[in-house]
């Protein structure tokens, strides 16, 4: 369980990190996507730690029936 949920955290930071470098990489290069990926950024941090939340339930309550 807990690997599972290390594993999850992991790859959570990377695919955040991984949003605000491109944004900062495409603001700094002046490219008319930057706000697609603002928004995508946003909107990430939000929906990527609450995802890892709702597996981790799922993981624990499939945990139980085993």
């Amino acid at each position: 369980m807990k690997k599972v949920r290390q594993l999850l955290a992991i790859i959570g930071v990377v695919l955040l990190v991984g949003l605000y470098v491109t944004t900062i990489v495409f603001a700094l290069l002046d490219d008319p996507r930057t706000f697609h990926f603002l928004g995508a950024s946003i909107a990430a941090t939000v929906i990527i730690p609450v995802m890892i939340w709702v597996i981790g339930i799922f993981v624990k309550m499939n945990k139980k029936e085993e």
